[in-house]
């Protein structure tokens, strides 16, 4: 059996995977309703939809990708090529969410979108790094078996 930390770990990515589709799919109800209570989102309505209706794809297929990583974890089988591949994903799709937030700055100027904005770039980096790592181990992994 695996252990609580992983089990748990599954369990949070399946909620936030299903979650985003879900908060996805209800934003034009969403941005509506929160319209009545905040003039900006009444008043930018259609670019804001745009903006958090591909940000929140982008965010989806992130998940996605760790999902499908994170079952490589279970198999024990995590050095593998898929991974890299998984990973290289995930930095260009961090990459689009930092570059569609960044639209955000001609609507409306907060230290928030800012700070997504860093987040995303940094998440881009750390996934684009981390990629090359997971090469080299995954090429390592490749040669030691042939050498076995």
């Amino acid at each position: 059996m695996k252990d609580k930390l992983t089990l748990f770990t599954k369990l949070l990515l399946d909620i936030m995977f299903y979650g985003g589709l879900l908060v996805t799919v209800t934003l034009p109800l969403s941005i509506k309703a929160y319209g009545r209570y905040n003039s900006y989102f009444a008043d930018n309505y259609y670019p804001l939809w745009l903006i958090f209706f591909l940000s929140g794809i982008f965010a989806i297929l992130i998940i996605q990708q760790l999902r499908r990583m994170f079952r490589t974890v279970i198999d024990n089988d995590c050095f593998i090529r898929e991974n890299v591949v998984s990973l290289e994903k995930m930095s260009i799709y961090s990459f689009l969410i930092a570059l569609i937030t960044a639209c955000r700055l001609f609507i409306y100027l907060t230290p928030a979108v800012l700070v997504i904005i860093l987040v995303f770039v940094i998440a881009g980096l750390f996934s684009r790094v981390l990629a090359g790592v997971f090469d080299k181990a995954v090429t390592y992994k490749q040669e030691n078996d042939l050498t076995i």
